[in-house]
């Protein structure tokens, strides 16, 4: 009699905590320059390492991390994923300037404020500000994103980015080129290898991250950074330079660069394969070019637990500053003008793939903490399969849509009572698609030409 009791009253209280389950509660792994978990937006949804003592100085269950209590700082080695010195030094430019641009995207700025954005251009001490602005806030931007409307989102911060970059160095031989001398054979096959060489340290530098959080079991994690043939060419046509001793064509310049790009997405993967729990949700860049063609990095790599995400002016259009590619992105996400925190309990309205990308990386974490049997594979399938379907987006990226955060849940829902077909088809006839007005006050004049700044890359050379 005692025994049957005690059996009832355990599937009693299995039913209650079944019906209690809190929503999203998958830790989720922040990648980026930093995340402010004291934002009254984000101090409760920490991760907090249990297996560590905060304070001691001491590597409290031996992952080479002391004191690693919300996370790890790979950039600076330290357990500081923030800097709040930067607080209260910034001018009000940088504020001004994410105000105007979101008034371009909308087709509602005046003349004297392109007018400003144009003048600001031209300033080399804006510009500088406003790169170590973007890279001081980006992170609690991207954070407060994917925690949103999920009380029970563990945010782990993972900092890869510093906040002040320093300008990229290369050093090369001299090899005794000619003025003018084409490249040879022999020539080609050295700066291919010079170039690989750089690439895989590249790669190389991700794997302590991806083996971090595998260790600390994230399932999710986003990586709203990146480095792609547009920023890098630069560097690459430089380095050419002194090599070749002539200044290299655009042709020359640009073939290398997708080269090099190519060997870092190949050298990268590892850090994906070494967090094989880990579900990767990667920005595909906000150059304006197809992945297909041009590479980005980490955007390109192509694994069951990673997706790649293009950003949309609500769920009217592609914005014009995404990247695409119908073989290497995805899906799409909302990423035009998206309000969230920034350090300091401050809020502020940013516009990136690097928004797209946490919107996705919240509803891979919803679905999961609702089935958490699911294969990556079959979480991706489900992000990709439940998106609205969008005619401007058949050719760009592979699931032809955007996010639908509601029939995702319900398929994953549906999941744990039938197949997975089934569980995705009856999501589709249960779920509407997101209305386009309810989704964004797009202006059929919009002016995409806002100046975007380039995603944090963490490229060192």
């Amino acid at each position: 009699m005692k025994s049957g009791f005690r059996s009832l009253s355990l599937f009693s209280l299995a039913l209650v905590a079944l019906a209690a389950k809190p929503g999203y509660a998958v830790t989720l792994a922040v990648i980026d320059s930093g995340t402010d978990l004291k934002h009254q937006d984000l101090a409760a949804k920490a991760w907090i390492n249990a297996d560590e003592i905060a304070g001691n100085n001491a590597d409290d269950d031996k992952n080479g991390k002391a004191d690693d209590i919300n996370g790890w700082n790979f950039a600076e080695k330290n357990n500081q994923i923030i800097d709040y010195s930067y607080l209260g030094t910034f001018s009000k430019d940088p504020y001004k300037f994410f105000e105007i641009q979101l008034k371009m995207f909308q087709g509602t700025a005046t003349p004297e404020e392109k007018q400003w954005i144009a003048e600001k251009r031209k300033d080399q001490a804006f510009l500088a500000e406003l790169q170590k602005f973007g890279n001081f806030v980006h992170g609690t931007h991207v954070a407060g994103i994917a925690a949103r409307d999920a009380a029970q989102a563990r945010i782990m911060g993972i900092k890869l980015i510093p906040t002040e970059v320093k300008k990229p160095f290369m050093s090369v031989v001299d090899d005794g080129i000619k003025d003018g001398e084409p490249i040879s054979d022999t020539m080609d096959l050295l700066i291919k290898k010079g170039l690989e060489t750089i690439a895989g340290a590249q790669g190389k530098a991700l794997e302590p991250i991806g083996l971090y959080v595998w260790y600390e079991k994230a399932r999710v994690a986003n990586c709203s950074f990146g480095t792609s043939v547009r920023a890098v060419k630069p560097l690459i046509a430089m380095l050419l330079s002194k090599v070749l001793k002539r200044e290299p064509t655009d042709e020359e310049a640009t073939k290398y660069t997708v080269y090099f790009v190519g060997k870092i997405v190949e050298s990268g993967r590892q850090f994906t394969i070494d967090a094989k729990d880990t579900f990767f949700v990667i920005a595909a860049g906000n150059d304006g070019t197809s992945n297909d063609e041009f590479p980005t990095f980490p955007a390109n790599i192509k694994r069951p637990n990673t997706i790649s995400v293009a950003a949309t002016f609500g769920y009217a259009r592609l914005a014009s500053f995404s990247n695409y590619g119908v073989n290497k992105v995805e899906i799409a996400a909302p990423g035009v003008g998206i309000l969230s925190a920034i350090p300091g309990d401050e809020h502020l309205t940013v516009s990136g793939t690097s928004q797209a990308s946490p919107f996705v990386a919240n509803v891979a974490g919803r679905v999961l903490d609702i089935n958490e049997r699911l294969t990556f594979a079959e979480l991706k399938r489900v992000l990709m399969e439940t998106v609205d379907k969008k005619d401007f987006l058949r050719d760009k990226v592979a699931s032809g849509g955007i996010a639908n955060p509601e029939r995702a849940v319900r398929a994953a829902e549906l999941s744990l009572k039938m197949p997975l077909d089934d569980a995705i088809l009856q999501s589709r006839l249960e779920v509407a698609d997101v209305p386009t007005v309810a989704a964004t006050s797009i202006d059929e004049a919009a002016d995409d030409s806002a100046m975007l700044i380039e995603m944090p890359s963490g490229l060192k050379l």
